[in-house]
């Protein structure tokens, strides 16, 4: 479909500057991209079929031809990064074609082209389609004949080792604080043989974890088009069934939707044993403005149930501090109940109001300093849980993906994730251990501040 090169049309795609001269070379890609998992899981389909069209995906300190930067809009803090990211991205390579897609760039489509630099918006219902339109509107040079057939090499060159799949997209429910249901649309489903014919492509190329990936991934197949069993457990059990990717990971989880069977798939040593579930507040009055479909009495609940089924489970979640109306009540309560859920992190949000949100139109808005203090207050808790939960730990001999080195006082640092998603630093210089190898490890210790696990290789070593 030919796009038109003015002011947004009704597909959602904008696109201006200047026209492109030819090269013969092959382009280099930059992508970047800012917010959600599911924003990473679509860079990584994008990287595959550029490096299908023989453009080679260029890591973030290299030159490039074409940048894409995948924005996200759920704050108004994530919208002033999305920004600066495009207009540092134009300074870094003035001379490069840039696209911006995401959900700053569909809920703000107009503004977004008119940014210096910014030759295309793609808009998220276009998103699939971002190669193919790249490549006739800006006339980027294809050179299919050079592609390369690996799909962890795109990975691998940004840094990356364990790879995003997007299984879903969009949300039925209307959260009051939430813009991305508006930026998403209605829920969608990929077929359960396409998800399991992704992560066999992606296994086959080296790559030795999967994180599955979804804006409301809980009602995957809740479209109907998962095919048979189109529901999450389901697809997992398909994943693990019928490849043999040795590590799948669930992104976050909304905390329903989650059957009685779910649980068993934890059986499977491939599962990992960790789930990031939303809370957003230990107050069930400040829940209910939310518009959450989940008390603090069923969270509870889901929390010990899973506990009692997955030995080691490692539970993190979200909380929104400041939201309109909470109160003194309100707050002592979720501080309390944060603290009985030992969660083993804490991602906090200071509310900021969302244009385009009921909730930025609440009454009871509350002030920027207790914000400030609540955060504070929270995240001293967060750090002693997390603490706690690392410590039960050491001592533990288990599995690792080797991620990214660095040079430390005692040699050679290597980052690694325990399978229930605690941070590792594994220390020396031993050869058998490298980025993208699953190694045994013993957990040794837990660093001053109490952030990262210690560990070295387990003897005898095996891989």
């Amino acid at each position: 479909m030919a796009v038109d090169a003015t002011p947004a049309d009704e597909t959602g795609l904008v696109a201006g500057g200047v026209t492109p001269s030819p090269l013969t070379q092959r382009w280099r890609v930059r992508l970047q991209s800012l917010g959600c998992r599911l924003n990473e899981a679509e860079l990584e389909e994008w990287a595959e079929r550029f490096q299908q069209q023989g453009l080679r995906v260029v890591g973030d300190e290299e030159a490039a031809d074409l940048v894409v930067v995948n924005t996200c809009a759920v704050t108004q803090e994530a919208v002033r990064k999305s920004r600066q990211i495009l207009r540092r991205s134009q300074r870094r390579n003035p001379g490069a074609r840039l696209i911006v897609s995401g959900c700053l760039a569909t809920l703000e489509r107009e503004s977004m082209a008119r940014e210096a630099g910014v030759d295309l918006v793609v808009a998220n219902p276009d998103k699939d389609r971002l190669v193919e339109v790249a490549l006739d509107t800006l006339e980027v040079p294809a050179m299919p004949e050079l592609a390369l057939s690996s799909l962890a090499n795109p990975l691998f060159t940004r840094g990356r080792h364990r790879a995003f799949v997007k299984v879903q997209d969009g949300c039925r429910y209307q959260c009051t604080f939430c813009i991305t249901t508006q930026a998403r649309g209605e829920e969608r489903s990929r077929p359960v043989a396409q998800v399991v014919e992704t992560v066999n492509r992606l296994g086959q190329s080296g790559i030795h974890e999967v994180v599955l990936t979804g804006v409301h991934l809980g009602g995957y197949g809740s479209d109907s088009s998962g095919g048979q069993d189109g529901s999450l457990t389901g697809l997992i059990a398909a994943i693990l069934a019928e490849t043999d990717m040795p590590r799948v990971r669930l992104g976050s989880l909304e905390p329903w939707d989650l059957p009685d069977r779910f649980w068993g798939l934890f059986e499977n040593p491939r599962l990992m044993p960790h789930l990031h579930l939303p809370l957003q507040s230990g107050s069930d009055a400040v829940l209910r403005r939310m518009a959450r479909r989940c008390k603090t009495q069923d969270f509870d609940r889901l929390v010990e149930t899973g506990r009692a089924a997955v030995p080691g489970l490692n539970v993190t979640t979200d909380i929104i501090v400041g939201f309109p109306g909470e109160r003194v009540g309100d707050w002592q309560r979720t501080l309390a109940f944060t603290e009985t859920m030992r969660f083993g992190h804490v991602h906090l949000f200071s509310y900021s109001p969302r244009a385009g949100t009921l909730a930025a139109s609440l009454p009871d808005q509350v002030s920027p300093r207790i914000k400030r203090e609540r955060c504070q207050e929270l995240q001293a808790l967060a750090v002693r849980m997390k603490l706690e939960v690392m410590r039960t730990q050491v001592g533990k001999r288990i599995q690792v993906l080797v991620e990214g080195s660095g040079e430390g006082a005692g040699g050679q640092i290597w980052s690694a994730y325990t399978p229930n998603y605690l941070p590792v630093r594994v220390t020396g210089d031993d050869p058998r251990v490298a980025a993208n190898r699953l190694v045994e490890v013993i957990l040794t210790g837990v660093d001053a501040n109490g952030c990262v696990l210690s560990g070295r290789p387990a003897d005898p070593f095996r891989s």
